[in-house]
């Protein structure tokens, strides 16, 4: 799943740590979703889309035509 968490976080100059932290997941955590090693459970990618003040649509892009 593509998404635009590395963007995101540099413009708010947080390290991966920093956004783990506010997410109560681990800097590992973060570098797995950011790199699509890993896709986030739906509660996680709450939080992530909660973090940056936005929607899950606005931070991640499933990849499927739903238009």
């Amino acid at each position: 799943m593509k998404n635009r968490l590395r963007v995101l976080r540099a413009d708010k100059r947080w390290t991966q740590a920093e956004l783990g932290d506010r997410v109560s997941v681990s800097r590992q955590a973060i570098n797995a979703v950011e790199t699509g090693k890993h896709d986030p459970s739906l509660t996680l990618a709450f939080a992530l889309a909660k973090a940056f003040d936005m929607t899950i649509e606005d931070v991640f892009d499933s990849g499927g035509d739903a238009d």
